[in-house]
């Protein structure tokens, strides 16, 4: 039993689920300003279709811009026609023999909207007409003007059936003449889009215009990033090219030191340790200018302690000198090696001529004596 129970429970969680999904996905939508902007895009667009005559049939949509239609087949000079009745607030549609004249009149109603509307056609050897007038309002007084308007838009045309161009004549001149007498409003046909495309077009407009704004701005802010970048490279180059020329100098100190490093031995190990510590984080620098100054300030105060110790082992060297001592790179110690291996050569030799020298002295002194 309790098998049997669960079974129909199945189906209905399935589809209750399959049901709170698009609604989940339709509150997703409406709950974001993108949402709601796409929904309101979209009715707007739904009601300029609507209005601008997406459902209306190939009448109507000829005659919201014209003031003449011609159905398939029917010999007419549209250019003509158009002419012959101008900017009059008056729209003919001439159809096919047997057509459904007042059918024709309905599909035209929202595109001829302040207009006398006159539907004819063909009929052996007369014209079939059936007029309607969507001149005034809905009053007793505008119903009997458009019942008379109706009936005395056509009257003579039948002596023209097979001249359509003239046959227009005719009615234009019956529609001048309800003009004269008041029973149609004197005036042009004024042809205007509807509100939706109105909007439609001022949207348009503005996301240009918007559009333009942030593709102005934006570049604006891309050139500063980008100005801003090639500054920090050269930037870096500068403080690397300047912490290359350091350590280029702190090395040739570091060299110049190696003939000197008797009195001032220690600290030129530690200046020499510090150096190459230096390097290591020289090769692992990440190219970062902070870093890069940091360093450079490091290299210059080995430089300034390379510099000191230049100027300690040159004043031991002075102090050397003053108390009767050659430095070692002059050669002293070499002197007194060679000194030290012939003492009784030199000391005999110099010796002997001197005693000689003296001896030559005496003895010529007795003699002369």
């Amino acid at each position: 039993m309790s098998r049997v129970a669960t079974l129909p429970d199945r189906p209905a969680g399935r589809r209750g689920a399959a049901v709170t999904v698009p609604r989940r996905l339709f509150g997703r939508l409406v709950g974001t300003a993108f949402g709601r902007a796409v929904l309101v895009c979209l009715a707007l667009a739904g009601w300029a279709l609507w209005t601008g005559g997406v459902l209306d049939g190939p009448a109507a949509r000829q005659v919201r811009g014209s003031s003449v239609y011609a159905a398939p087949g029917v010999d007419l000079d549209r250019a003509a026609a158009e002419r012959v009745i101008g900017n009059r607030r008056l729209v003919v549609l001439i159809m096919e023999p047997g057509a459904d004249l007042r059918e024709a009149c309905d599909d035209t109603e929202r595109a001829t909207q302040g207009t006398l509307v006159l539907a004819m056609s063909r009929d052996g050897e007369d014209w079939d007409t059936y007029g309607c007038s969507r001149l005034g309002g809905d009053g007793p007084r505008d119903l009997g003007r458009a019942m008379v308007a109706e009936t005395t838009i056509s009257r003579g045309a039948d002596a023209f059936v097979d001249r359509p161009v003239e046959a227009l004549k005719v009615i234009v001149l019956n529609y001048d003449r309800l003009v004269r007498a008041g029973l149609v409003p004197d005036g042009a046909r004024t042809i205007s889009p509807s509100l939706p495309r109105y909007l439609l077009a001022g949207g348009a407009v503005a996301g240009v215009v918007a559009g333009a704004a942030v593709l102005w701005f934006g570049g604006r802010r891309a050139g500063r990033l980008a100005d801003a970048r090639r500054a920090g490279r050269d930037a870096r180059a500068d403080e690397r090219a300047a912490l290359g020329a350091a350590t280029a100098v702190l090395a040739q100190q570091i060299i110049d030191l190696d003939g000197y490093v008797g009195p001032v031995a220690p600290a030129y190990r530690r200046l020499a340790a510090d150096y190459v510590g230096l390097l290591d984080e020289v090769s692992d620098l990440d190219g970062d200018a902070e870093a890069l100054r940091r360093l450079r300030e490091r290299v210059e105060e080995l430089s300034r302690r390379a510099a000191d110790l230049a100027d300690d082992a040159a004043s031991g060297r002075r102090a050397d000198r003053a108390g009767g001592r050659k430095p070692d790179r002059t050669g002293a110690g070499s002197s007194g090696r060679r000194a030290a291996g012939r003492p009784d050569k030199v000391a005999t030799g110099r010796s002997g001529r001197a005693g000689a020298t003296a001896g030559k002295g005496r003895t010529r002194g007795r003699g002369r004596r």
